[in-house]
């Protein structure tokens, strides 16, 4: 299966539709939803509309002997796919395009699509977990996830199927427990995990390390600068080989190997209408991190710094309203419209959201 073209791969979709009864084949759907992705067909109708402006294009994939089926027929087809089976599908040939690299960072993240949910009908709204190839530009995966609360489940449950071998993950602070990092040593990655309050010692203990550090003139073992139109970002790193010592709990965490600050400086100026000195407001954050990773302030600087592109890839995506039926029963066809809208992001991945939309006009 891993060398089938997409097209192939549909068929391993279970189609629980009765044989005699079925007149479009769950290829051809799935052939158009993709297609009518990338074009920006967010909802059935537009994929109907679209379907049927490009009907002659379709045709030299599959026959579509019957046309392009209704928006009705659309919604309850994907009512109906099971999402884990869709992801299933999807996998294979994400890892055929994958071209791992060494230290590559995946930045994984959750994400509430953007109108999942509907009060009135009691449906809830869909929160996912993905997995995203910073420097590919790829989704490697994605996990369904009750809440955010539940990411903890979800993280390592989509570890253990991503091939991961070699990469940096890079996991925000709901990812920052122990059974991530073991999940994520499993797959043979490093991890670079963000600690907040939800490991408050961690935390603490990380905070008057870096503290004793600095009131001694600890200077940061790499800094980037970068800016425009008005911003200058300067990123500090500090980081401090600790092997899993010198921190309360750090044996809890498998194969520690460092803690690091991350210090970002934003610098906005203000309007001027003449020459000299320039005026504007600062904002300094800090972040701390724990890491497998040698204490390497560079690499862990840039794995920081890649992680923002999960936002850009993966979660605008997400944050386009999914545009279906909004009635109880509908959750199947959110996952999975989910998964061919991120999906089909890595086609067009290096134009940008507004040439993606503008890729087939119809």
């Amino acid at each position: 299966m891993s060398e089938a073209p997409l097209i192939d791969s549909f068929a391993e979709i279970e189609d629980s539709r009765c044989a005699r009864n079925t007149l479009y084949p769950i290829e051809e759907i799935l052939l158009l939803s993709i297609c009518g992705a990338i074009s920006g067909a967010d909802d059935f109708v537009a994929l109907e509309e679209f379907g049927e402006s490009k009907l002659d294009w379709l045709r030299g994939f599959l026959p579509f002997k019957r046309g392009v089926p209704s928006h009705d027929t659309l919604g309850r087809v994907f009512g109906q796919i099971e999402p884990s089976a869709f992801e299933r599908c999807f996998r294979p040939q994400a890892r055929r395009v994958q071209e791992k690299t060494d230290g590559e960072v995946v930045a994984i993240d959750g994400k509430t699509a953007c109108g999942s949910g509907d009060r009135a009908s009691g449906t809830e709204q869909l929160h996912l977990v993905g997995a995203w190839a910073t420097e590919q530009e790829l989704m490697l995966g994605q996990r369904r996830s009750e809440d955010g609360a539940d990411e903890i489940e979800a993280i390592p449950q989509l570890l253990e199927v991503l091939a991961l071998e070699g990469c940096n993950a890079w996991i925000d602070a709901m990812g920052c427990q122990t059974s991530v990092a073991e999940a994520t040593q499993g797959a043979k990655a490093d991890y670079v995990l963000r600690v907040k309050d939800n490991q408050e010692s961690l935390r603490s203990d990380i905070e008057r390390l870096f503290e004793r550090r600095l009131d001694r003139g600890f200077k940061p073992g790499y800094t980037d600068v970068d800016g425009g139109h008005g911003r200058v970002e300067t990123r500090r790193c500090w980081a401090i080989d600790v092997e899993g010592r010198g921190l309360v709990d750090g044996s809890r965490w498998p194969e520690l190997q460092s803690v690091a600050l991350v210090e970002t400086e934003r610098f906005v100026a203000e309007p001027q209408e003449e020459a000299g000195p320039v005026d504007g407001e600062t904002e300094t954050k800090r972040r701390y991190l724990i890491s497998s990773l040698e204490a390497d302030a560079e690499k862990i600087l840039e794995a920081s710094r890649q992680h923002w592109q999960i936002e850009n890839g993966l979660h605008w995506v997400l944050g386009v309203p999914l545009q279906g039926r909004s009635q109880p029963g509908a959750d199947p066809f959110k996952e999975d419209h989910s998964q061919v809208r991120t999906r089909s992001r890595k086609i067009t991945a290096r134009c940008g959201p507004g040439m993606q939309r503008r890729t087939w006009p119809w």
